[in-house]
């Protein structure tokens, strides 16, 4: 096969690669093995490339002389594209051959691929494999740099020099196309010149992904240095066994993005070219090379010939570097420091050690705090401090660091990006402490989506946040707090909870309600799942607001039973109390803010701050698992029946005689909950219906209004007789003379007067629920006619045009 290459017409291989700058440091050619190669003839010259390529890769006339497999190309020589303008260094094997490899691909170019050693991973690896020379064309700034002259190549050149001395080769420096140009800006020239000598088949633009800098946009590049490395890949199985040991939260990360981190884990190079940073503990002879790793202040001071180790002592650079002593190896030669720095997550994993400058000293405490109980980071962090700390702690302990982790996802802006400052659409966190503050902020941040996942930002998300939770919170902790002033409330001359509930269906639904709360969070907590915990005291908050101090409102200020009052006091005093302590962990401010005030005031000999009291414990007696049913179930009711009361267009306040209800998936109960539902919903009775043809005939009434949610069926009954109608006007009485007492000023538990003036309706209704009106109201009388120093205010009630009056009682 290789006598189609053996004529004298010129025959090239038609390479293909994106960055032209790479090409001067080419020192191979692979192809695949396994695949067809066509020798083509083009205007008296000869192309070789992939067979499966031919048509995308040529332009034009040509004839195809004959094909070749992959294999057998492989260990052809070639003429290098730069025959002197190169830097090169000598190798056991020679450069400029063909090779054989599976990253060849048959999608795209022409099956023939460019390998340049220095810049690029697969390049680096294949040269390493096939011990190809090793060439630079680039300084670490990204410029063309084939001499010694100026600044920013010779860095890179005794990078170069040093390299190839320490593998005892040789090397030699020549200018190249585009010498001292950025890289892309030397494509153009490279490509002119390449073009110039007859060596440029096509070139064309491409667009492909490419890296670039997040900051500032900068292209970047590959570039292969020499460095020390930690030999991790000896340790490869204990990092996996202790990950094991881990607990991960959320758990996809433990096997997940970490564990195919250390499935696939290389040695870790840990050295850094910089100025500042911890320095490589590594002093060289400058005679034999040999080379010693110093472990400690005490190691180092022992050392024969020591000089430059100042005092105070400073061990930072440049004071480091002044530190030189004997070569124990060969006579009357200096040892001295390596010039590399530590890479910065060396000093971070090193932290569980370096904090208590063990081994030296404070060895019980150390061994005390170690492993950790918990650390937190983003989910970057699974190839920066996680695994940093865990290989460190492997390699030194042979056993994991930390014993639980919770993995954080990135937060973006409101549209899904990632927050940069060149976009303009980071956030200033200032502006949303000092509008919704702290607390506010941390508790979107914990429940708006599970901790691993990313999640949109913005101060209107924070403040939803804040409307949901924090503000109906602290609505329920002030309710309490305006009561218990006004009754002088002190829960240490009361009895307890259970002494006087026992009749209290709400006050012993919502402590059971309490008790399960306990036991879900520190369930949650203690399986590092903030995100659940917090979730779940969001629901008992929402369920103690919008149905126990809604049904209980009346009890604080209005119960004809004193023991029924100071058992709602009791139990909403003991449900704050315990949400201020299971809320310390997740909002701080506000949970300090309300034991202060509940517990720090009564009771001095308690924890003068929630953050220092016990964590609640939860009691699974009090738990009613039956109540806690019927009263979910009074929920669902009253909710459809408030849904068919709307879709009726009746008011709440306008009582109606009967709701009937069923539930179609096996018989509900709405055992002692019932009345609940009574009040809830203003209706009369209440009913539980079996009989599927009762059901019908009711759905077919013209004065039925039904609503249905899965497996609930509710029934209103909308007629409204002549009582019904005057009870209705009542209520709305009621409704019009509480807006004006806040509309005139008056405190929560003033006593009034109230004054009125309508026709025969509202004069007959008055009479007949004057009692009612006066305890809803707080009116010492209701009297006919309204002077002129009352606060007045007219309505349409009923249809009726009605001018009403409050005057505070002095």
């Amino acid at each position: 096969a290789r006598s189609l290459l053996s004529s004298h017409v010129p025959t090239y291989f038609l390479a293909w690669t994106t960055p032209p700058w790479t090409l001067p440091a080419n020192m191979a050619l692979a192809v695949a093995a396994d695949s067809q190669y066509t020798v083509v003839d083009v205007k008296g010259e000869r192309l070789i490339l992939a067979q499966d390529l031919i048509h995308q890769s040529l332009e034009g006339d040509f004839d195809v002389i004959g094909t070749i497999a992959g294999s057998d190309l492989e260990g052809l020589r070639y003429e290098r594209l730069y025959q002197r303008h190169i830097i090169y260094g000598k190798s056991d094997k020679p450069g400029y051959r063909i090779i054989t490899g599976d990253f060849v691909s048959m999608e795209e170019g022409t099956g023939i691929v460019h390998i340049a050693p220095a810049y690029g991973e697969i390049d680096l690896e294949v040269g390493k494999r096939e011990g190809l020379p090793f060439i630079h064309v680039v300084d670490l700034r990204g410029h063309v740099a084939s001499s010694l002259s100026g600044t920013g190549a010779k860095a890179s050149m005794d990078d170069i020099r040093r390299y190839y001395e320490d593998l005892g080769k040789k090397y030699r420096v020549i200018k190249i196309p585009g010498d001292g140009l950025f890289i892309k800006d030397a494509d153009p020239i490279i490509l002119e010149d390449l073009k110039s000598r007859g060596l440029l088949y096509r070139s064309e633009t491409i667009r492909h992904t490419y890296p670039f800098c997040w900051r500032c946009t900068t292209p970047l590049l590959y570039y292969a240095k020499p460095s020390w490395y930690i030999r991790t890949t000896a340790k490869k199985e204990r990092l996996i066994a202790g990950n094991e040991e881990i607990n991960w939260y959320p758990e996809h990360i433990k096997r997940g993005r970490f564990g195919d981190w250390l499935e696939n884990n290389v040695d870790w190079a840990f050295s850094r070219e910089r100025y500042w940073g911890t320095p490589l503990p590594v002093w060289r002879c400058e005679g034999c090379g040999h080379n010693e790793c110093i472990g400690s202040v005490m190691e180092l001071r022992g050392k024969k010939g020591l000089s430059g180790l100042d005092k105070p002592l400073d061990l930072h650079r440049p004071f480091v570097d002044n530190i030189s002593f004997e070569c124990p190896e060969c006579e009357g030669k200096k040892m001295r420091r390596l010039p590399e720095v530590l890479d910065a997550w060396f000093d971070s994993g090193a932290m569980p050690v370096a904090q208590w400058h063990y081994p030296f000293e404070n060895k019980e405490v150390f061994e005390k705090f170690f492993p950790a109980d918990y650390i937190c980071e983003a989910i970057d962090q699974t190839r920066g401090w996680f695994y940093t700390l865990h290989a460190l702690s492997t390699l030194l302990f042979d056993r994991p660091c930390f014993q639980n982790v919770i993995c954080l996802g990135h937060i973006l802006d409101d549209k899904g990006e990632k927050m940069s400052k060149s976009r303009g659409n980071v956030v200033d966190p200032w502006t949303v402490l000092d509008n919704q503050g702290a607390d506010a902020l941390r508790w979107y941040l914990l429940t708006s989506s599970p901790v691993g996942s990313v999640r949109r930002f913005s101060a209107e998300l924070v403040g939803e946040a804040q409307r949901k939770f924090i503000r109906t919170l602290w609505n329920t902790y002030s309710f309490f707090v305006t009561y218990a002033n006004i009754d002088k409330f002190d829960p240490r001359t009361t009895p307890g909870v259970s002494e006087i509930s026992e009749k209290a269906v709400l006050d012993r639904w919502i402590i059971s309600e309490m008790h399960q709360l306990i036991a879900d969070v520190t369930k949650a907590m203690e399986g590092y799942n903030p995100t659940e915990a917090g979730r779940r005291i969001q629901g008992f908050v929402e369920d103690l607001s919008n149905w126990y101090v809604r049904r209980s409102r009346r009890r604080f200020w209005k119960s004809e039973s004193d023991a029924d009052k100071l058992s709602a006091y009791n139990t909403l005093y003991e449900c704050l109390v315990t949400l201020a302590k299971l809320l310390a962990p997740l909002i701080p401010f506000v949970a300090e803010e309300m034991y202060g005030n509940l517990v720090c005031s009564f009771y001095p000999d308690e924890p003068e701050s929630v953050h220092l009291a016990r964590f609640p414990v939860a009691d699974m007696g009090r738990v009613d698992e039956q109540l806690a049913q019927d009263t979910r179930l009074a929920m669902r009711v009253s909710s459809l029946g408030r849904a068919a009361r709307s879709r009726a267009g009746i008011k709440v306040r306008q009582p109606l005689a009967k709701v009937t209800w069923k539930v179609t998936l096996g018989r509900g109960s709405l055992g002692a909950t019932g009345p609940q539902v009574l009040e809830e919903l203003n209706v009369k009775i209440i009913e539980f219906e079996e009989d599927d043809a009762v059901l019908k005939r009711l759905a077919d009434e013209p004065k039925i209004e039904v609503a249905e949610e899965g497996d609930l069926k509710v029934f209103i009954d909308k007629e409204i007789t002549p009582e019904l109608a005057d009870e209705g006007m009542a209520r709305e009485l009621v409704h019009r003379l509480q807006t004006m007492r806040k509309q005139a000023g008056f405190d929560i538990a003033d006593y009034i007067y109230t004054y009125y003036q309508g026709g025969e309706s509202l004069k007959r209704v008055i009479a007949k629920h004057a009692n009612y009106i006066k305890q809803e109201t707080l009116s010492r009388e209701l009297t006919a006619g309204v002077p002129g120093d009352a606060y007045r205010e007219s309505h349409k009630i009923a249809g009726e045009d009605v001018v009403l009056g409050v005057k505070r009682q002095d």
